[in-house]
């Protein structure tokens, strides 16, 4: 396993997490991603590309990324 900064790889442990899909994802299957857990962070991956990358964050950096997602900084309106 790689730790750096809130980041985990370790594509065994990937494979091993209960992803959920987000209630947040667009109905028409263009904006979907899904969340888990590994090694005590948050992992977000698109949901139409399991075998893609995959963004796991610590406590503080999900923290600091939900609040960004709230405020609307990340829209592209």
């Amino acid at each position: 396993m790689t730790r750096r900064r809130g980041l985990v790889t370790e594509e065994a442990a990937l494979n091993r997490v209960s992803w959920r899909k987000s209630s947040h994802s667009g109905s028409s299957g263009g904006e979907c991603v899904e969340v888990g857990r590994v090694y005590g962070a948050n992992a977000v991956r698109d949901s139409k590309d399991p075998d893609g990358g995959v963004l796991a964050l610590d406590r503080d950096l999900w923290a600091a990324l939900m609040v960004q997602i709230t405020r609307g900084e990340f829209d592209l309106r």
